[in-house]
């Protein structure tokens, strides 16, 4: 990437759960929480639960739907918010969080949010986890009525918030969301190699698109001339 001052800076789009947040508390209430309480309410086996849930995930994976705690709640009797409150001491920024995005302000970047959580989530972590200071935008699917796997997606977001695809960078833990990304014309695009602490990392050879592990990792992808040098092992 060319160097730029700072009038010129691209703007650096982050997901949030997988990429700035582990997704290992998210893992833990989908894959662990929600079944063992599916069971309970429904007076049926752990296994049988776990069957019931992968049948409904597989079928609503990467919709607007999956990301919704008032439609999961409806769809399987507990309540999903009320869950992930009871919890929440569980999420965690990943490594190298906060470094970067104040690293990110310091240097004029502005930096918006871009996730797929409901409001009513997105709320609940920025309750735990102090982002929002660092953005200058922050905007939930949920808003724009379409998955950020969707095109339309980023439509309706360049609607609202006018933005050059060329002059973006986003920041993505998932395939599908990059790849919608890419359609809609940004070609910027980072991946995350270990969004969740409970699984082990992925090979990045194996990913589509450049991926990085601590945060900090991102400044390679910046104009060098906005950015001061940084150890990244000590950061």
């Amino acid at each position: 990437m060319p160097n730029c001052n700072s009038s010129t800076l691209p703007i650096v789009l982050f997901d949030m759960d997988g990429t700035l947040l582990d997704l290992s508390f998210d893992d833990f209430i989908w894959n662990q929480c929600l079944p063992e309480r599916h069971a309970q309410v429904h007076q049926c086996t752990l296994q049988q639960s776990h069957e019931t849930l992968s049948e409904f995930y597989q079928q609503h994976k990467h919709t607007l739907s999956w990301y919704s705690s008032d439609y999961w709640t409806a769809k399987v009797g507990v309540d999903v918010l009320k869950l992930q409150q009871e919890f929440q001491h569980k999420i965690q920024p990943r490594l190298g969080c906060f470094e970067l995005l104040q690293q990110l302000q310091d240097q004029g970047y502005r930096c918006w949010l871009v996730t797929n959580a409901d409001q009513a989530s997105l709320k609940l972590k920025l309750e735990n986890v102090a982002l929002r200071p660092y953005f200058e935008l922050m905007v939930s699917s949920q808003q724009l009525g379409h998955a950020k796997e969707d095109i339309g997606f980023w439509q309706a977001l360049q609607q609202l918030h006018p933005f050059d695809p060329a002059q973006v960078i986003l920041v993505d833990d998932t395939a599908q969301v990059l790849q919608g990304a890419k359609e809609f014309g940004i070609e910027q695009l980072i991946t995350i190699t270990q969004p969740s602490s409970l699984k082990p990392a992925r090979d990045s050879s194996s990913l589509d698109y450049p991926a990085i592990h601590h945060l900090m990792e991102l400044i390679s992808f910046l104009p060098q001339s906005q950015v001061k040098d940084i150890d990244v092992k000590t950061a």
